[in-house]
């Protein structure tokens, strides 16, 4: 089948379908094939190239000059403007006041410079607390979208940083005038000119010229000066933004110390919310641990010992309705970005976790010794934490075989035992192959905070045992 068969590549080209010319200097590609392009081609080529359908049609240049008047950001920048003359008025009241009153016989020179003086001084007292910064950002990124960090507490500024506020305020008082002034002015040219030639015409005085606007086809140039002046005023206002925002890192951006500032704000937040997810785990997991042995032995105890089986299951729904609890108040605490006030468990509910444990069937033998009223509160919360974890992972792996529990002050240290048998507690479908919890984990990274020491894992008589050693006092 040749190049000029119906099957062919020029048949299929004048076909409508496959075709390609080759570029100068590109070869037919069937050179070496036998057929498969037309000849044709590779002589037109150098003198005849396709037209690129993918290049971009140009805009007319009517709606890229009034492209300003259909954006959001332009209305937005028209707000902002008059928000900056606005708050412009008491000042300069206050400074008109103060220079009618002190400098009424000076010279005119002077009585400028009273004014100036006076409204500087305004501005720089007024610009200088946090709030008013802090109330300039929220300002700027909701009109502007210039995304500033809102200021936070930091420590004190040098002399260049007390003037940035009071610098963008007279910028944005200077431009709010600027753009209110200017856009009213060609906003009522725009309304004037096309009412005129409706009008029939006449001649006016339109910013501080003389202007004949005929009526009929020889005033049509009205309307478009009309369209010219909006678009003129829209330009206005885009400008403005663009140097507001130009302006605002440098003016409203903020200091290194407050950077600082909020960089540790941000490590508290986060640390309080790992804090919290770490409380969460300790609670809920040791809650789920027990009920889920409890469930077991209230069905074991269903037909023999009734009695017991609604103990435990009463047992279930109490420690169930405390997690809820905690969950609802970590989930509260996150969804309000506060500090957690709940009370925490400290060394002084050990006796109640112990009753809980209890009633899941296992045994626990407990050594408590000591005065506790002597551990601080923070080593005292964290104990606790550790010791439920500890008996938590007992749960799970000693298969209700007795558990023993010592805790101790000895000296200036916290001491806390744990021992279990090693009897696995897949029996009870606890544990899963293959998955590692993250108990020992967080025992351990509470331990470490605290600068004490943590072991655990299995000892000589096959036994699994954690010890933890917390010292009463924090290191120098």
């Amino acid at each position: 089948m040749g190049p000029l068969s119906p099957g062919g590549v020029c048949g299929r080209f004048a076909a409508g379908r496959e075709f390609r010319f080759p570029r100068p200097g590109e070869g037919a590609s069937g050179s070496q094939g036998g057929g498969g392009r037309c000849g044709v081609a590779t002589i037109l080529a150098p003198v005849w190239r396709a037209p690129d359908w993918k290049r971009p049609v140009p805009k007319p240049p009517l709606p890229v000059a009034i492209g300003p008047l259909l954006r959001a950001d332009t209305v937005r920048g028209w707000v902002y403007a008059l928000a900056g003359a606005a708050w412009s008025l008491p000042p300069v009241a206050v400074a008109l006041a103060v220079t009618a009153g002190v400098a009424r016989s000076w010279p005119a020179g002077l009585r400028w410079v009273c004014f100036g003086a006076v409204f500087a001084a305004l501005l720089t007292a007024g610009g200088r607390p946090r709030a008013v910064r802090a109330r300039c950002v929220r300002l700027a990124n909701r009109l502007l979208r210039t995304g500033l960090p809102v200021p936070v507490a930091s420590p004190g500024a040098g002399p260049r940083d007390l003037v940035r506020t009071p610098a963008w305020l007279a910028l944005h008082m200077a431009v709010g005038w600027a753009v209110v002034a200017v856009t009213g002015l060609l906003g009522m040219s725009a309304a004037v000119l096309p009412a005129v030639w409706l009008g029939g015409g006449e001649r006016i005085a339109l910013l501080g010229l003389s202007v004949r606007v005929a009526g009929g086809w020889r005033g049509g140039w009205a309307p478009l000066a009309a369209v010219g002046c909006l678009a003129a005023a829209a330009w206005l206002c885009a400008g403005s933004v663009a140097v507001l925002r130009w302006a605002a890192p440098a003016l409203l951006g903020p200091r290194p110390a407050e950077r600082l500032a909020a960089l540790e704000e941000r490590t508290r937040l986060l640390a309080g919310r790992n804090r919290l997810a770490q409380e969460l785990h300790d609670s809920i997991g040791h809650t789920l641990t027990a009920a889920t042995i409890q469930a077991a032995v209230a069905a074991e105890l269903m037909d023999r010992e009734p009695e017991a089986a609604r103990r435990a299951l009463s047992s279930i729904e109490e420690s169930s309705r405390s997690a809820m609890d905690d969950l609802d108040h970590v989930l509260g605490v996150l969804r309000e970005g506060k500090a957690p006030t709940a009370p925490q468990h400290t060394l002084g509910d050990l006796r109640a976790l112990l009753e809980r444990v209890r009633l899941t069937g296992t045994e626990v033998h407990a050594d408590l010794d000591g005065d506790w009223a002597r551990v601080p509160a923070a080593v005292s919360r964290e104990a606790y934490r550790i010791i439920q974890e500890g008996l938590t992972n007992a749960l799970r792996h000693a298969h209700r075989a007795p558990v023993t529990l010592r805790v101790a002050v000895a000296g200036d240290w916290l001491e806390a035992e744990i021992g279990n048998p090693m009897t696995g507690g897949r029996a009870l479908g606890l544990t899963r192959p293959g998955r590692r919890g993250q108990g020992l984990t967080g025992v351990a990274e509470r331990v470490r905070l605290l600068r004490g020491e943590v072991s655990a894992g299995r000892v000589a008589d096959g036994r699994w045992r954690l010890v933890a050693r917390i010292p009463l006092r924090s290191a120098p």
